[in-house]
């Protein structure tokens, strides 16, 4: 049996050609952009159900979360 995901802020999902990051997460509803590349900032904001879109990601791929920047050594 597969862990269930726990949505994040500023998740990344890859569906077929376009990419789909949750810009902002409430406890029943999602908006989401999608974009043609992951670090794109053009793109259309949807709003939906939190149903809806783990419907809609379903077929997805969670991309990597990027590396949070550290500590500069001079």
């Amino acid at each position: 049996m597969a862990k269930p995901l726990k949505l994040q802020q500023g998740q990344i999902w890859k569906l077929g050609d376009s990419f789909l990051r949750i810009t902002r997460l409430e406890r029943l509803a999602v908006e989401y952009k999608t974009a043609l590349t992951p670090i794109s900032k053009t793109g259309t904001i949807h709003a939906v159900t939190k149903k809806e879109f783990c419907r809609l990601i379903k077929p997805a791929v969670l991309q990597p979360a990027a590396p949070a920047p550290g500590p500069s050594t001079v």
